[in-house]
């Protein structure tokens, strides 16, 4: 600031200077005193709508900051012209404007998201229809996030003149053929498509149960450039989003969360199967995991020396698939070494015991 500045901004001190300042600070006051009223009104005719009510709670601070900076930039578009330094006060307010009124998107959208998923608890026996709508409003809300951030920047940069060109690409970029022509060379931009894609077609969704090749988990997070999948031995197993759009995966709960799942056993041929089966039938009825659905015993091969039995099972989901099939096992082991234990497979042995008595008959 030069000299010549300082005497006329001492100059204005004395008149219009403090008048201007009492009546920014007069027009904070009253904002602040309309934020309070309106927050308090809308909060309260708002207390029976859910997500009304929590878009509201996200907007009630950026909004305490918005309305001041609204009722001081008034004030100062009003300002005499020729006041010391008026044009950076105006810049500088209408930046921290925009600055605010992004974080004010920002802020809507999550309350939106968090009224949402408030009406869609996740903790019922049958989530799908909630998982499905999880999903659907957190990958939209992070593309809604991107581009009001990405928007708000433009925006800013727009008001410096030398920056002008650059802020109005960065808002053609947010388009969706800025998006379509970037997605070869922006992986950014592929995996917001991707994130676009799994939003309304949803292949997996959040809570679901995947096999990613050989490492089976359940969808623990779904962010706007990858998958979180927590495995069985609560490790964690990070996934692009471009990746399931690309590759096949297994998803045991697409549809449904019941599932069906097998055991096996090796049995000789003359196990006699009625009382495997009753046994079987037995475990299942006894068993808390067991959703009434399904339980059968099959011979579904045939060995040289011994058969294979397959006994499937059904449960609410996998987790209790999992421990019924254990079970399951268990039992079927344990009530063959006490009640049939010369039906395990040890044909070898009986085999050799039976060569060797041949070969000493004929010897005799």
């Amino acid at each position: 600031m030069t000299f010549p500045e300082l005497g006329a901004l001492a100059a204005w001190a004395n008149d219009s200077s403090l008048r201007l300042v009492l009546v920014a600070l007069v027009a904070v006051l009253l904002a602040l005193l309309v934020h309070g009223v309106g927050a308090a009104l809308v909060l309260r005719l708002t207390r029976t709508m859910p997500v009304a009510f929590a878009a509201a709670g996200q907007c009630k601070a950026p909004t305490r900051v918005l309305l001041p900076l609204v009722a001081l930039q008034a004030v100062w578009q009003i300002a005499p012209d020729d006041f010391p330094l008026i044009d950076a006060v105006r810049h500088g307010n209408g930046l921290l404007l925009l600055m605010v009124l992004t974080w004010l998107g920002l802020r809507a959208v999550r309350g939106v998201v968090l009224g949402v998923v408030s009406l869609h608890p996740l903790d019922v026996e049958d989530n799908l229809h909630a998982r499905r709508i999880h999903t659907q409003t957190h990958m939209l809300a992070r593309i809604a996030m991107f581009t009001v951030l990405l928007a708000g920047l433009a925006l800013m940069l727009m008001t410096f003149p030398g920056a002008r060109q650059f802020g109005a690409g960065l808002l053609a970029s947010a388009g969706v053929v800025g998006l379509v022509a970037g997605i070869a060379a922006r992986p950014i931009f592929s995996n917001l498509i991707a994130g676009l894609q799994i939003a309304l077609a949803q292949p997996i969704r959040l809570d679901d149960v995947l096999v990613v090749q050989g490492d089976f988990g359940r969808v623990e997070e779904i962010t706007g450039t990858y998958v979180v999948l927590k495995l069985w031995d609560e490790r964690r197993l990070i996934i692009p989003l471009q990746w399931f759009i690309e590759n096949p995966f297994h998803n045991w709960t697409r549809k449904s969360a019941g599932i069906i799942g097998t055991v096996f056993l090796w049995v000789d041929y003359r196990m006699p199967l009625e009382p495997l089966r009753r046994q079987a039938q037995r475990v299942c009825d006894d068993a808390p995991e067991w959703d009434r659905r399904l339980c059968k015993l099959q011979v579904v091969d045939a060995g040289e020396r011994s058969m294979q039995l397959r006994v499937l099972v059904s449960s609410a989901s996998s987790g209790q698939n999992w421990d019924l099939r254990c079970r399951v096992r268990e039992a079927l082991v344990d009530f063959m070494q006490r009640e049939y234990p010369q039906h395990l497979p040890l044909m070898r042995a009986e085999l050799a015991e039976t060569v060797i008595s041949e070969k000493q008959a004929v010897a005799q």
